[in-house]
């Protein structure tokens, strides 16, 4: 029998997940999110696990509909969660920083751009590690959505997801903003709920460029340290992938040690439990007796040695 949605317990059919493939993680796995992957695939990619994605989604959702949306903002640096983050922005009145996010937005009271909203949402935590600093460093809840390979630190509440997808990231801002509606009371049933799915995936008729221009810097009224932590940005993203890569090395040389040694052992327990030819038992026998002989002609010379009288010279 086929489960109907409320059989499942999920937001949305389990097909929808699996058509959008918010759960496909990436081929690295970071500690903080070891307790969200279901399996491994054959070809090495990570599995979320869709129970925990959908729970945390709902949660969140709840999460958000106890702020006001004006006091919502989210982070997307990438075209993909921009277009989604844009449409979620459009139906609940969150407000949307796009592009890199300039250091100070949310801790320099000076600047003509300061934020200073009440709860953030982070799209990747990895492309946006300057704001979420800064949220933990003024103490701002955060909801993070988070792939294999991100770190949780200073995110409040992690959604496990495939946060570069575009239909990905569609599904999940039409599920946060259906919830918040739900929550608020402003529907009584998800029918009721308006916006449709195929509006938030407009963005499947985008570009393939993800990366959006970053905003410019004010020289004139950014500190001189936040002008040039615009600049390093790329910088340090270069350090990131080579410290990625050196670590992914260590770990390839290691198996590979590893694999020789089990190789030499295998070799080894091998010849000793084949049997012995004739041609290497007599090859050994010539070996022994070629060495006795060898110890015997050496022990008479000594014996030899020994006997020669010895002469005292005269006085």
């Amino acid at each position: 029998m086929v489960k109907t949605m409320a059989q499942e317990g999920y937001l949305i059919k389990q097909e929808k997940y699996l058509e959008a493939g918010i759960h496909i993680g990436t081929k690295l796995r970071v500690i903080d999110m070891h307790k969200f992957i279901y399996r491994t695939r054959n070809d090495g990619l990570f599995v979320l696990d869709l129970r925990k994605i959908d729970e945390r989604i709902r949660l969140a959702g709840k999460l958000l509909a106890k702020y006001e949306p004006t006091d919502i903002v989210v982070i997307a640096s990438r075209a993909y969660s921009t277009m989604a983050a844009k449409a979620f922005a459009k139906v609940t009145g969150a407000h949307v920083i796009a592009g890199r996010f300039v250091p100070g937005a949310f801790t320099n009271v000076q600047r003509a751009d300061f934020v200073e909203p009440k709860l953030v949402i982070i799209c990747d935590p990895k492309g946006e590690r300057q704001a979420v600093l800064e949220c933990g460093k003024m103490g701002l809840p955060t909801v993070g959505l988070c792939d294999t390979d991100n770190y949780t630190m200073f995110i409040d509440w992690a959604i496990p997801c495939n946060n570069k997808g575009r239909r990905s990231l569609a599904l999940i801002f039409w599920l946060l903003a259906r919830e918040m509606a739900m929550s608020n009371g402003k529907i009584s049933g998800y029918d009721d709920f308006k916006p449709t799915l195929e509006e938030f995936e407009a963005s499947l008729n985008a570009p393939e460029v993800e990366e959006i221009a970053a905003p410019a810097v004010d020289a004139a009224s950014a500190p001189a340290e936040e002008v040039g932590a615009a600049d390093d940005s790329a910088d340090e993203d270069a350090e990131d992938e080579a410290e990625v890569a050196a670590e992914l090395a260590k770990e390839e040389k290691g198996e590979e040690a590893k694999h020789k040694e089990a190789k030499a052992e295998g070799e080894a327990k091998k010849a000793k439990e084949e049997p012995e030819s004739e041609e290497k038992k007599a090859e050994r026998k010539t070996k022994a007796a070629k060495a006795k002989k060898d110890a015997d002609e050496k022990s008479a010379h000594k014996a030899k040695e020994e006997e020669k009288p010895v002469h005292k010279k005269k006085e």
